[in-house]
């Protein structure tokens, strides 16, 4: 049976699903333009033709997957109700058991980036997208008399500082914490950037390793973080 024939575009869009599987799978540091080839059952040859070398299409894959996870956000702060309620679902759904599902390359790309000047820059200009979207509707609560942030920019980069944080133990460490302590202390880290009282901390610290943690939401194979991603 012959193969179908796609559009540039869409090649594209098949040889970075099928990088971003193949990187999840063994890591930046093992991936290998052949992984994705033979996943495919094409040549090394197309996949080159496409994106020339091993570290462009690292940098593609990465850009591809946490674009998604970006567009999501974008819904969930463009959304017609308050600042700090759009805030509050961002916050919860960026966390590391929210659904952004990007965490894993997230990580992986901060590792390689150290090496890989292409990878870093596009990691951090994605990062930069996350925390300006952020910091946009903060500035927007702060002037509607919402809540009090003088400096948004600098909310936004302590705020996803923890949450990258998180993520690292959670998905490089398996640290024992429970969704619902998480998403309390990322509840908890908002307040306070937005001088708004905190959710009560009753018990966050006993929600750890030896407690039933509360089921989070599906993930679908990701990004994420990318899974801020």
């Amino acid at each position: 049976m012959a193969r179908v024939r796609l559009t540039v575009a869409q090649r594209r869009e098949e040889l970075l699903g099928a990088a971003v599987r193949q990187i999840e799978e063994k890591g930046v540091a093992a991936f290998r333009i052949s992984d994705v080839a033979a996943a495919l059952g094409v040549s090394n040859a197309l996949v080159i033709y496409h994106f020339a070398t091993r570290e462009r299409l690292v940098a593609a894959a990465f850009a591809h997957a946490a674009e998604a996870d970006l567009a999501q956000l974008r819904r969930l702060l463009g959304r017609r109700v308050p600042a700090v309620r759009r805030l509050r679902a961002a916050v919860r759904w960026y966390a590391p058991t929210g659904r952004a599902k990007g965490w894993r390359l997230w990580i992986e790309s901060w590792a390689a980036s150290l090496h890989d000047p292409e990878l870093r820059r596009v990691a951090a200009s994605l990062d930069q997208e996350w925390k300006a979207a952020l910091a946009r509707v903060m500035a927007e609560g702060d002037a509607a008399g919402e809540f009090r942030c003088p400096d948004p920019p600098a909310a936004a980069l302590r705020l996803t500082a923890l949450l990258d944080g998180l993520a690292v133990q959670t998905t490089a460490y398996a640290a024992p914490l429970t969704r619902a302590a998480m998403l309390r202390w990322a509840d908890a880290a908002l307040s306070r950037e937005l001088g708004l009282p905190e959710v009560p901390a009753g018990g966050a610290g006993a929600e750890v390793a030896g407690s039933e943690a509360e089921p989070g939401p599906d993930r679908s194979p990701g990004p994420a973080p990318a899974g801020s991603g």
